[in-house]
């Protein structure tokens, strides 16, 4: 090997080693994960569960510059993930204002129970043509979970599970429009139910939930639909439709990272 070659092999195998010690895409410090921005998917997720379990309430303002800070992203995520609320109905954009938490009026809560007694049935329907023994016994996991929050008195969680109750079944029915309806259905209806929610009645059991289940199982359509229907009349009846005042909500403490 001449010198000039020996000179070009270690000045070769220099520049790998500083390409192995000082890689473009190394990864991050532990501290820079974790500060990584949110996908919009996440922030999404977020703000919806928030509001599910009435941790955000209706008239809330969500002020994009506060929400860029709890979530580490540019006010431009911000927005396309409110745009995505609003388009759900989950959120009211006021002109020089900004975003608020929906509050849906009496009218406005009555035409989403009358959507959901239209929806609702026929996805029973199928289900029960289709059902398989799993689906039941998700059904029922999920009503023992229900039973376990209302034991524990955890209202948050009681309204999140009774809401993800109804989700579920659109998701057996394995139709991705039903149920992205049946998600956004539900979650206006959390945001109604903590607008008119009596104090003393509960507007959602879990004992209604299991005759719908039964129903399922013995692959009864029609008294799985009426037991559905049953069951969003009664939480329709139980809700006083007063407007509330709207109350402001701590961002940070509601959305900061868990």
């Amino acid at each position: 090997m001449t010198s000039t070659t020996a000179a070009a092999t270690t000045k070769a195998s220099t520049a790998r080693k500083k390409a192995v010690s000082k890689p473009e895409n190394s990864p991050l410090p532990a501290q820079a994960v974790s500060a990584r921005p949110m996908a919009g998917d996440i922030i999404y997720e977020r703000i919806l569960t928030s509001i599910m379990e009435h941790r955000l309430t209706p008239g809330t303002k969500l002020v994009e510059e506060k929400l860029a800070g709890i979530f580490n992203v540019n006010r431009t995520r911000v927005r396309e993930v409110l745009a995505r609320l609003s388009h759900e109905g989950l959120i009211t954009t006021i002109p020089n204002r900004g975003a608020f938490i929906a509050s849906p009026t009496p009218s406005e809560a009555r035409a989403i129970f009358a959507a959901r007694r239209l929806i609702e049935p026929a996805l029973l329907r199928h289900l029960c043509e289709q059902t398989k023994p799993e689906h039941v016994a998700q059904l029922r996991e999920h009503v023992a979970q229900e039973a376990q929050a209302r034991e524990a008195n955890d209202r948050r969680a009681i309204i999140r599970l009774s809401g993800e109750f109804h989700i579920r079944i659109a998701d057996m029915v394995e139709n991705p429009v039903m149920s992205k309806m049946m998600r956004e259905l539900a979650s206006l209806t959390c945001l109604i139910i903590v607008l008119y929610d009596s104090p003393t009645v509960p507007a959602c059991t879990h004992d209604e939930h299991g005759d719908i289940i039964n129903a399922i199982a013995a692959g009864n359509a029609e008294q799985a639909v009426a037991s559905m229907i049953e069951h969003l009349n009664h939480i329709e009846a139980v809700l006083d439709m007063s407007v509330p005042p709207s109350e402001e909500e701590d961002l940070e403490a509601v959305l900061g990272v868990m």
